[in-house]
């Protein structure tokens, strides 16, 4: 009796070895190395970023920073992160993007990334810019951002795209301000219409559409009885624009100008 125990015993313990060792020899190690399985977290992450998918992405991001918090990986997982947000393309996600982006330059301000969170965060605004004839609040804050930025990294190579993102900026709230002195053209608001558009003048020297902006401050000076003032303005639209939709225009205007100012100005010397 005491054998059949002992035998049973035995090969129970024996089935358990057997069973056990089968059950580990299923699963696969932890990690082949150290310090794989983050760097495995953000390739995936950033092959979804490449795929637009949003959500799949920031959950690789995510659990790396969860699972990994002495990972020389986190900064590009946070940066993962506010992408994801970025690329979603809403309302919502841009504040979470906001907040990803401000986070990173908050814990990682000399990082070699910084300038690419800054970069970001100008997009996050620059996205969401509306037409000229509506509200340009996330306009203004683009080109603060835009501007941080080439004070901030002037010898970034990223410079160039973000000058070309603030140019842009810069002429959609040039364009909001003309279309507002162009109504006030039109209704014969003529003090108001040339206040504005020596505002953006001053404000924007190199505002892109600049030909639009001097025809329309010569006209504006003409309409007020200033025809000497306004015609300095059509010559500099004739002077540094070889093409643009006023010229023609204009040519006529400078040439009337012209002979009208040269007439007046004999007038005056037959006068005295």
């Amino acid at each position: 009796m005491k054998r059949s125990l002992h035998l049973s015993f035995a090969l129970c313990s024996l089935l358990l070895v057997a069973f056990t060792a089968g059950a580990c020899s299923s699963n696969p190690p932890a990690s082949t190395a150290p310090g794989d399985a983050d760097k495995i977290l953000l390739d995936r992450g950033m092959a979804a970023l490449k795929d637009r998918s949003w959500t799949r992405a920031r959950t690789y991001f995510s659990e790396l920073l969860e699972s990994y918090p002495q990972s020389p990986l986190r900064a590009e997982a946070k940066l993962g992160v506010g992408d994801s947000f970025l690329g979603e393309n809403n309302a919502a996600s841009y504040v979470y993007a906001q907040n990803e982006f401000r986070e990173f330059l908050a814990f990682y301000p000399t990082n070699p990334r910084a300038d690419y969170s800054q970069m970001q965060l100008g997009m996050v605004h620059f996205n969401q810019m509306l037409s000229p004839q509506r509200d340009q609040t996330e306009t203004r804050e683009a080109i603060k951002e835009f501007q941080t930025f080439v004070d901030r990294y002037p010898n970034s190579a990223l410079l160039p795209q973000v000058k070309a993102r603030l140019r842009e900026s810069r002429d959609r709230l040039s364009d909001a301000d003309l279309q507002v002195a162009n109504f006030y053209l039109s209704i014969r608001l003529y003090h108001a219409a040339d206040v504005r558009y020596r505002d953006i003048l001053t404000s924007d020297p190199d505002y892109s559409r600049k030909d639009a902006l001097y025809f329309r401050l010569a006209e504006t000076l003409e309409k007020s009885a200033k025809p000497a003032e306004a015609l300095p303005y059509y010559e500099r639209l004739l002077s540094e624009f070889e093409k643009s939709e006023f010229l023609e225009e204009t040519r006529k205007r400078v040439a009337r100008l012209k002979l009208e100012l040269k007439v007046d100005t004999s007038a005056e010397r037959d006068l005295r």
